[in-house]
């Protein structure tokens, strides 16, 4: 049939099963939006505050789903407020589809208004680009575009379409949406290389990154930690994909990891990286990060293998079948006194705060508590990020959505509203230190708009907690524009907004808030007053090897 572009465009949308997109319109992209208004009962539009709230929400979609995000924006300002959210998706392997218009084809590179080479702008943070100019092209680019942000290890697509091609009319043929073949490209000999290597071990620890979750192979990560009797650790992107109430698991790792996974990792024999790709917030001196151990590491991308850490022995693929082949290969082990040397590190240095006041750790447990650990938490960066990832306990993939490899400020809210409504059935939260929701709290006019029912919990010590933490530590305590103490009052803001608030002051406020904050099924703020001051342990200063991590106890002992 002969179809406009415009038109073809939201076809291939729906041969791909998208039921929602998030996005703002203008001059170039409006044959686009013009050509939605027909299939509003087909396809749910998110108008957000901002495009950055759209990107956030279509990454936060599609963390929470596994499916594809979908965001879309005009040509211009529309589409390079977009960056920061390709961006975000890309530094952490996330699935999603930006479609950008443009000026008509005769006037393009000629500076012609709102005209932006938004392709090239977004080049080095997306799996790839296109630039559409025929028609003809448009709908097999819309596919292919659909196809690479899912396939091999996941990542944002750019498609920007010339405004006189959505106007421009062709032939169009539905054409069911293909899934992906799973990459499998390691050797029966790299397998049994691998077997060999774990069978030998002594002191085995497993390290999960974000792989495990993007590739659903949480089955087969617990069946491989049981065969093999080792503990596990993970990263942020990791959170979920291991049982977090195990009593293998032993915490993050890396700059605000635990003292366990720190302190285990430097000491084990043979260190199993799963689907993670040894960041510098991870490994610290790369030098000095596990050196007593050999290195198996389990990968999509073959890029990752010996970029940060060389490996022993390397396993390319999808992790889920790779894991199912050396499971098979695996006799059941058993480390007894490796085992009981963790515990005994578990219970030497369990995660601790000063109890007798209201904090973020608390208001953190607290909501672990009355979602039974069964929420949907996403989180902005900064310190309420390191406490939500260390004192809520994750126990399924796809729980924790955060902003990893570009630790992006603004992030969560956008992010919550794509997961509610993604995951309709899933109380959403959002956490946020006061810095951070400064910079998208436009983002609540978007959740009362379509009453979605996110909660956001505001952590509110007036200054730029992790950085004020990093100037006391380590820069004299010179506070350079890291205090907002100012008359901003976020309650007002978001009954301006219309959303429901609550203030939190004081410890035994904070459990009666978080219920009547569910009760109301609307979108509804907390705000949570803390000390200026408070810190995130245990720590490992920039560059320095994981085995150097410390907490308030120690800083207090080398102070005295």
């Amino acid at each position: 049939m002969q179809l406009t572009g415009a038109e073809i465009v939201i076809q291939c949308l729906l041969e791909q099963k998208v039921d929602t997109v998030f996005g703002y319109p203008g001059g170039t992209i409006l044959n686009i939006y013009d050509a939605l208004y027909d299939h509003s009962d087909e396809i749910r539009h998110i108008l957000t505050s901002h495009e950055q709230g759209a990107a956030h929400a279509a990454d936060g979609y599609a963390r929470a789903t596994g499916r594809v995000g979908v965001c879309m924006a005009t040509s211009g300002p529309g589409a390079t407020n977009l960056v920061t959210g390709i961006a975000t998706a890309f530094m952490d392997s996330i699935p999603v589809v930006a479609i950008t218009a443009n000026v008509t084809l005769p006037m393009l590179g000629k500076d012609s208004f709102q005209e932006v080479d938004i392709a090239g702008v977004t080049m080095p943070i997306t799996k790839h680009g296109y630039i559409v100019k025929n028609v003809e092209d448009l709908a097999d680019t819309l596919r292919h575009a659909f196809t690479i942000a899912k396939s091999g290890r996941p990542g944002p697509v750019l498609v920007d379409i010339t405004k006189d091609v959505t106007a421009a009319v062709c032939e169009y043929n539905f054409m069911p949406a293909e899934e992906p073949q799973c990459r499998y490209l390691c050797t029966e000999q790299e397998l049994e290389e691998a077997a060999k290597h774990i069978m030998e071990a002594k002191r085995p620890y497993i390290y999960l990154g974000g792989g495990a979750v993007a590739s659903g192979a949480c089955e087969e990560v617990a069946e491989f930690a049981e065969l093999i009797d080792a503990p596990v650790c993970d990263t942020l992107m990791g959170k979920g994909a291991f049982d977090g109430r195990s009593p293998r698991y032993t915490g993050m790792i890396g700059m605000h990891g635990t003292k366990t996974s720190n302190l285990g990792v430097s000491r084990c024999d043979l260190l199993i990286a799963l689907g993670a790709r040894f960041s510098d917030r991870v490994i610290g001196n790369p030098k000095k990060f596990a050196e007593n151990a050999k290195i198996i590491h389990l990968d999509v991308d073959a890029a990752e293998i010996n970029k940060n850490i060389r490996s022993d022995v390397s396993l390319v693929g999808d992790l889920k079948l790779v894991l199912q082949n050396l499971n098979r290969r695996l006799a059941r082990q058993e480390h007894k006194e490796w085992m009981l040397e963790i515990a005994g590190l578990k219970k030497a240095y369990p995660l601790k705060y000063d109890e007798s006041r209201l904090s973020c750790p608390y208001v953190v447990e607290t909501i672990d508590k009355v979602t039974e650990g069964q929420a949907l938490i996403t989180t902005d960066v900064g310190q309420h990020q390191m406490w939500a990832a260390q004192y809520y306990c994750y126990t399924k993939p796809r729980t924790f959505l955060s902003s990893g490899g570009l630790g992006t400020m603004g992030y969560g809210l956008g992010a919550c509203i794509g997961a509610q409504l993604g995951q309709p059935d899933r109380l959403c939260i959002n956490i946020a230190g006061d810095g951070c929701f400064r910079m998208n709290m436009n983002e609540l006019a978007t959740a009362s708009r379509y009453n979605i029912p996110i909660i956001q919990v505001v952590i509110n010590n007036h200054v730029l907690g992790m950085v004020r933490q990093w100037q006391t530590l380590f820069y004299g305590k010179r506070y350079s524009q890291t205090v907002l103490n100012d008359s901003v009052d976020f309650c007002k803001v978001a009954e301006g907004l219309g959303c429901g608030a609550i203030r939190v002051t004081r410890k035994e406020e904070v459990e009666p808030a978080v219920r009547e904050a569910i009760a109301m099924k609307r979108p509804v703020l907390i705000e949570c007053m803390i000390p200026e001051d408070d810190k995130v342990f245990p720590m490992v200063p920039a560059g320095a090897p994981i085995a150097d991590v410390f907490d308030g106890d120690d800083l207090a002992k080398k102070e005295e």
